[in-house]
């Protein structure tokens, strides 16, 4: 016989004890993604249809080409962490999710580096 109570059982168990940073650094994501989608878009969609010089000229700008390499790390920092959730509530199967949380990871920064360079070969350009 056990005095232990139901609480005292579960204790330390089942969990990773990862879930409330990953919690929240998703929400802080989310909250960064306002201004910086807001700093992004409005002069994005201002350079869109002209042509590379004036789109070149615009990120050549410290302040336009740092808040767009932002977007994209934070946005794919984000869109990783909401994947990985997904991923591990709907796929059942270890060696699956395992396979997929992997790819998870590789390609959103695979992805999210891609854009940043992209950013930094426009900024730099001759």
């Amino acid at each position: 016989m056990s005095y232990r109570t139901d609480r005292q059982r579960v204790h330390g168990l089942g969990a990773a004890r990862d879930g409330t940073h990953h919690w929240w650094s998703q929400r802080l994501t989310s909250i960064a993604m306002i201004p910086l989608g807001l700093c992004f878009i409005f002069p994005f969609a201002r350079a869109l249809g002209s042509g590379w010089e004036s789109v070149r000229l615009l990120y050549a700008t410290p302040f336009h080409a740092v808040v767009a390499m932002l977007f994209l790390l934070v946005g794919f920092v984000h869109l990783q962490q909401g994947l990985q959730v997904v991923i591990e509530d709907y796929v059942h199967d270890r060696p699956l999710r395992t396979a997929m949380l992997l790819a998870n990871i590789f390609i959103c920064w695979a992805l999210a580096l891609i854009g940043v360079f992209a950013v930094l070969r426009i900024a730099l350009a001759a």
